[in-house]
């Protein structure tokens, strides 16, 4: 949890008024029982009520003076655990934009989720706890110790017994349970996880009538969260009586030893009663530090699980240095944009057994579309995320403009790219802001004309409010079809080098297919376009076919070249047209 505290330096003057303001607070309750002692003893006793009002007074003073220290120790406490939060949140969220696809593979979703939420919220809390706690427990603990023994040495060997039994119980008690706030941790991420994949999913949960499995799912995770959460606070709930069942047996022995002393002449009332009060504010000082060492393990499980996303490095990254070539307009320079080549390309998933692709070569040219077409999981969408960089090539390399892609910054690699995703994404707002995702400073018209292109103003017009209208989150208030035309419209407005489409068109009829890939055509002369695709209807006019079969390269050409050349291709073709279409 150490780590984690350098977030804390542009708070560090803050720390220190807080713990100056803790510091004034612990020694003015410090200093009560002894101003309390002479009263009894110099004002009670000998019925002086001058001395009595006097020190009466100064006592009032030093309350209130107590009192505004802890509030204020409070109020900065609690600004600066928020500001850290935010901090914390600005920092793991930063850094996780940062991850490929392989990252988001090995740290799933619902794990990053909890971990920017209940994971730092755990930590702000200790945190807070640790401002006020650490300074105030010890010195309320070895003050009242200085105070006790400055009153009667003798006595405080009361205390001599009663601390390390109350410390031993703590330790005893807090051995048990703190194992256990680790693994509520992980189960509150299965919790997440689990619930996750409920809402998202609830569509096919209802369709395929699986609403009791997934609730069945639920309570099992809901039941082992409980289940341990119930234990863990039933180990804790023995801390409070322990410690309450000691200190009142030492508040016993105090009262009875102190008064055989008294009566004995060796101690004064005055004294009996601030020793009995320093005794209790050790005892609470102990109680502070056992929650102390209840909260600061769960927020070290916490803090671990924290640092284990700042420290994953990403696998893919920028060189230091960017290639000149890269830095500057190599599209111009070789006078065309948007070259795409693959050369002996091999490309693997972490812990993947086979490749996904083995040596691949083959160019998609500026102003041409390219399909790519093949079975399932042939390592068609292998070849789209290799293009933007979502994951880097084992061995061979991706060239854009005669630039392999990891000389490119990812910014500037991706600026040439208008990706049109497998399952299309939509964001909550309204359709024009999910168009102008692909370019911010979008103009309406521009943003009308790529809606155009994608075939989408036919619905888009329909709606209450045009452009303006609303998309729910996930876009689930709109079709499959009509997401990946809005999807197609976003890459559109972007105007970019390179188009990937990654079997877009899936979602739509056949006339609207058509009409879009004619609009294509003139959208995109002077861009490369490469079309991932299922149906062959989708890809019979493109340029260059290239067909794939379990990662490898069958055949490229031409519709008609490729009917009489590549056998793979003739079944694909035959599974989807009719002698008549074919010919």
């Amino acid at each position: 949890m150490l780590k984690l505290f350098r977030f804390l330096k542009p708070y560090r003057w803050g720390v220190a008024l807080v713990m100056v303001l803790v510091l004034l607070q612990s020694l003015s309750e410090l200093y009560l029982p002894t101003l309390m002692a002479d009263i009894v003893n110099k004002g009670v006793v000998t019925g002086d009520h001058g001395y009595i009002w006097k020190i009466g007074g100064f006592m009032l003073i030093v309350t209130l003076g107590g009192t505004a220290f802890s509030i204020l120790a409070s109020y900065y406490s609690s600004r600066i655990s928020a500001g850290y939060g935010r901090i914390l949140r600005g920092k793991v969220f930063g850094h996780v934009e940062n991850f490929s696809l392989q990252e988001f593979d090995k740290l799933s979703t619902a794990s990053l989720i909890t971990r920017t939420t209940n994971d730092i919220t755990q930590v702000q809390q200790v945190l807070i706890m640790m401002m006020r706690l650490m300074i105030m427990a010890p010195m309320m603990c070895i003050g009242g110790l200085i105070m006790a023994f400055s009153k009667d040495a003798k006595l405080t060997l009361v205390l001599a017994v009663a601390i390390p039994v109350l410390a031993l119980t703590i330790f005893l008690i807090a051995r048990q349970g703190l194992p256990l706030f680790r693994t509520i941790q992980a189960r509150l991420d299965k919790l997440n996880l689990v619930l996750r994949e409920g809402l998202t999913g609830i569509r096919v949960i209802r369709s395929f009538n699986r609403l009791e499995h997934e609730k069945k799912r639920f309570e099992a995770a809901n039941e082992e969260l409980t289940g341990t959460s119930i234990k863990v606070n039933q180990i804790m709930a023995f801390l409070m009586p322990m410690m309450m069942l000691i200190m009142n047996f030492a508040s016993l022995a105090i009262i009875w030893f102190g008064g055989i002393r008294v009566s004995h002449g060796h101690m004064q009332v005055g004294d009996l009663m601030a020793f009995l009060q320093y005794g209790m504010q050790i005892m609470f000082s102990m109680l502070m530090l056992s929650m102390m060492f209840v909260m600061v393990p769960r927020a070290s499980a916490s803090a671990v699980r924290i640092n284990a996303v700042l420290l994953q490095e990403a696998a893919i990254r920028d060189r230091e240095e960017p290639s000149g070539e890269a830095s500057g307009d190599t599209g111009s320079a070789q006078g065309e944009r948007g070259v795409i080549e693959f050369d002996d390309v091999t490309f693997s998933y972490p812990g993947a057994e086979q490749p996904a692709l083995s040596g691949l070569s083959f160019k998609a040219l500026p102003g041409e579309v390219t399909a790519i077409i093949g079975g399932t999981g042939s390592g068609k969408s292998s070849i789209i995320n290799l293009i933007p960089r979502f994951y880097d090539v084992d061995s061979g390399s991706v060239r854009i403009d005669g630039i392999d892609v990891r000389a490119y910054t990812q910014e500037q690699l991706r600026a040439k790219i208008g990706l049109v995703p497998q399952k299309a994404v939509l964001f909550t707002g309204t359709i024009a802001d999910n168009i102008r995702f692909g370019r911010e400073d979008a103009t309406d018209e521009e943003v009308r004309h790529a809606a155009q292109i994608a075939q989408a103003t036919s619905f888009i017009d329909e709606m209450q409010e045009g452009f303006g209208s609303p998309i729910a989150q996930g876009g689930l208030n709109v079709s499959g079809g009509q997401k990946q035309r809005i999807s197609i419209a976003r890459a559109l407005v972007r105007k970019p080098d390179i188009y990937l489409f990654d079997d877009s068109f899936s979602a739509l009829d056949y006339k609207t297919d058509a009409k879009l890939r004619a609009a294509l055509r003139g959208e995109t002369t002077e861009a490369a376009v490469v079309i991932v695709a299922q149906r062959v209807s989708t890809i019979m006019d493109a340029d260059r076919i290239v067909v794939l079969d379990e990662g490898r390269i069958v055949g490229i050409g031409k519709h008609k070249e490729l009917l009489n050349t590549c056998e793979v291709y003739r079944e694909i073709v035959a599974s989807q047209l009719s002698e008549e279409e074919i010919a």
